[in-house]
């Protein structure tokens, strides 16, 4: 694939993300790990946003997160799926919409492909 499709890896930093994986010879239709993190003010919160994964059978990992003055406390999630703009747009969505009550902030995203 040469030219870049718009309606695919839409010009954003996620599109540009995924068509550079692509470039790269990345199969992105196969599913794998994606690390999705999210910050929250209060451990209490971390852990009570961590428990509603749980309860959706999601794989999770808390830690601390010194790197953001006021957010301190990680909730990273790690579904399994291919690396599809839809994909990885819908699950953040997904979790800001649900960190709102937690005072939740989105992280970014990480897979074995960068």
């Amino acid at each position: 694939m040469n030219e870049r499709d718009l309606a695919i890896f839409p010009n954003d930093e996620l599109g540009d993300k995924l068509w550079q994986l692509l470039l790269q010879g990345v199969d992105i239709n196969l599913p794998v790990e994606v690390e999705f993190s999210m910050l929250f003010p209060l451990k209490e919160k971390a852990l009570a946003f961590g428990a509603l994964l749980l309860e959706n059978n999601q794989k999770l990992s808390f830690s601390t997160f010194e790197q953001h003055e006021s957010h301190t406390f990680e909730i990273t999630a790690y579904p399994e799926m291919p690396l599809t703009y839809q994909n990885i747009a819908g699950y953040q969505a997904l979790l800001m919409s649900h960190a709102d009550g937690y005072d939740g902030i989105y992280d970014g995203w990480f897979s074995v492909y960068g």
